[in-house]
C-alpha cells in the first residue's frame, strides 16, 4: 500500500491527516501494528521527526497507543471525543440529570463553607435575579444561572465549579426554549423567586439539608417539565 508523497506544509498536520484517513479506512484494523517509522517516513516523503510527531498527535486523539518495545498499534477508527463534545450533543434533560446531582451537593457544601463574601455574592446575584425578571427571557435565564454559579462557587471545590461551567452552554439553551414553550413567566415573571430565596437563606444560615432539599426541589420541578416538552 503506498500512502503518497506530501506537499511541503504543514507536514506533521497532513501526515496526520493522511495516516487518520488510512486507519478510518479499515487499512490497519483495531489492534493492528502500524508500519515502523522509517517505512512511514519514506512513504509519506517526510522525516522521521514528522512521523513522529504526527503518531503522537494520533496518540492524543485516542487513535493509537504506543507499547514500548513493540510499536505503535490501533485502538480506535474514530477519535475520542472530548467532555465539552459530547455535552453539546447531549440532549438538555440529559445534562440536567447530571446537574442535580452536581448542584445539590454543591448547596450541601456551600452551607459549611460559606464565606462573608460568598454570602454577600449569593445575595447579589439574587437580586440581580428580582431585577431580571422585568427583562426577556434570556437575561432572566442568564441572571438565573449567575445565582446557581455563586451556590456553586460558595462550595470551594473546583471540580463542581468545573463540572458546572461546562453545563452552562447546553443548561442555557434549554431554558431558554422551555420558557418560551411553556410561557411560565407570563403571570410570573420571577417564576421561582420563593425558592431561590430560601436556598440563599438555608446556605447563609449554615443549614446544609434545607439548602439541599430546597434546591432538589426546585431543579426537579424543572426536570419534570422538561421532560414534558422533550
Amino acid at each position: 500500500m503506498q500512502l503518497g508523497t506530501l506537499r511541503p506544509s504543514p507536514l506533521v498536520e497532513q501526515a496526520a491527516q493522511r495516516l487518520r484517513e488510512q486507519i478510518a479506512a479499515g487499512h490497519w484494523p483495531v489492534g493492528g501494528k502500524l508500519p515502523g517509522e522509517t517505512t512511514l517516513a519514506r512513504e509519506l516523503g517526510v522525516g522521521r521527526s514528522t512521523v513522529r510527531e504526527a503518531l503522537r498527535a494520533l496518540a492524543g486523539a485516542g487513535l493509537v497507543r504506543p507499547r514500548h518495545g513493540a510499536g505503535v498499534f490501533v485502538i480506535a477508527t474514530e477519535p475520542a471525543e472530548d467532555w465539552p463534545a459530547r455535552l453539546r450533543r447531549a440532549t438538555v434533560t440529559d445534562v440536567y440529570e447530571v446537574r442535580v446531582g452536581v448542584e445539590v451537593q454543591a448547596a450541601r457544601l456551600a452551607a459549611h463553607r460559606r464565606t462573608p463574601d460568598d454570602v454577600e455574592a449569593l445575595r447579589t446575584a439574587l437580586e440581580g435575579r428580582r431585577t431580571a425578571a422585568a427583562g426577556d427571557d434570556p437575561g432572566f435565564v442568564d441572571a438565573d444561572i449567575a445565582l446557581h454559579a455563586a451556590v456553586v462557587a460558595a462550595a470551594h471545590n473546583p471540580v463542581l465549579a468545573d463540572l458546572f461551567t461546562e453545563f452552562v452552554p447546553v443548561l442555557r439553551e434549554g431554558l431558554v426554549a422551555l420558557l418560551d414553550l411553556t410561557r411560565l413567566r407570563e403571570e410570573n415573571p420571577g417564576t421561582g423567586d420563593d425558592s431561590h430565596a430560601a436556598l440563599v437563606r438555608a446556605i447563609t444560615d449554615g443549614d446544609a439539608e434545607e439548602a439541599a432539599t430546597t434546591l432538589l426541589t426546585e431543579l426537579e420541578s424543572t426536570l419534570a417539565l422538561l421532560r414534558e416538552t422533550h
